[in-house]
Order: C-alpha cells, then sequence, then structure tokens
C-alpha cells in the first residue's frame, strides 16, 4: 500500500490542467485506494468515494478532479455523458475501468494498470501516451529508477 501511495503522490505533484489518467483492475485490485490517495495528495480536502453508481464525482482541490466510474455503464450511454467537456477542460479525468471507453477517451494519456500478484501485492503499470504523457513516465522512473515496483 506504501508504493501505491507514493506513486498517488508523485503523480499528483507532476498533474496538469486537461489531464485525463485511465485506471483499470481487476474488482479489489486497489482502482479506489489509488484514486482516494491521488486525490489527497491533489488537495482535495474531505472522502472521496467511488462514484460508480454516480458515475462522476467533482472535487476541488489544486486543480479541479473529475473521478469517473464508468464500470457499469455501455460506451453508447458513456459517449451520451459529454466526456469531453471533462477531459479537455481544466482539471484532471481520473477514470476508472478506462478500457471499458477506450474509444472515447483522448488519443494521448497516461494509462495505469493494477494487477493483483499476491494477498497483499500489486504489480502497477504506468504508461504514457503522447509526449506530455511520456515526459510524465520519465519523471516517475528517474524517481524510481527502472526497477520494477511489487506492492507489499
Amino acid at each position: 500500500m506504501q508504493d501505491t501511495q507514493r506513486l498517488a503522490e508523485a503523480l499528483a505533484g507532476l498533474s496538469f490542467g486537461g489531464m485525463v489518467i485511465g485506471l483499470d483492475g481487476d474488482l479489489g485490485a486497489g482502482k479506489t485506494a489509488f484514486s482516494q490517495s491521488y486525490a489527497r495528495h491533489l488537495g482535495v480536502a474531505g472522502i472521496v468515494s467511488s462514484p460508480t453508481f454516480t458515475i462522476i464525482k467533482e472535487y476541488e482541490g489544486r486543480l479541479p478532479l473529475y473521478h469517473m466510474d464508468v464500470y457499469r455503464i455501455s460506451l453508447a450511454e458513456a459517449d451520451e455523458l459529454g466526456l469531453d467537456e471533462y477531459f479537455y477542460g481544466q482539471g484532471v479525468s481520473l477514470v476508472e475501468w478506462s478500457s471499458i471507453i477506450e474509444d472515447l477517451l483522448p488519443q494521448e494519456r497516461l494509462q495505469i494498470g493494477i494487477e493483483t500478484t499476491g494477498p497483499d501485492e500489486r504489480l502497477i503499470t504506468v504508461t504514457g501516451i503522447g509526449e506530455r504523457y511520456g515526459e510524465v513516465c520519465q519523471a516517475l522512473q528517474t524517481k524510481w529508477g527502472n526497477q520494477d515496483e511489487h506492492e507489499k
């Protein structure tokens, strides 16, 4: 859990307006825990809960945070939500289960995968798609080196 929180903190420090973060992983892998830690380090006060039934929750921090959970909707339903206003707005769009709406996501984004590798272990993969997001990944690599990080 400490590595997840460290990643969330580092990523929050590197975040910029208009940033889109796709977050995928199995049920219980830690997507919401990551999102909560990220929000806290972005300066969001109060409790950040999963927007599973509301789909999108908006929070104020150093940057506005648009926390989305698209698990329960179809691609067609998501297309009717006007997500571009969030994706190309002034805040950060953090999309849990982003692979469900991959066709609607901006071509350039940060993609995070969380894989359960043991009872208390996770493998987190961060991929930058596009130059600006590649720079975010380079900054993260500089911080931790090229080692694989396994959550303990």
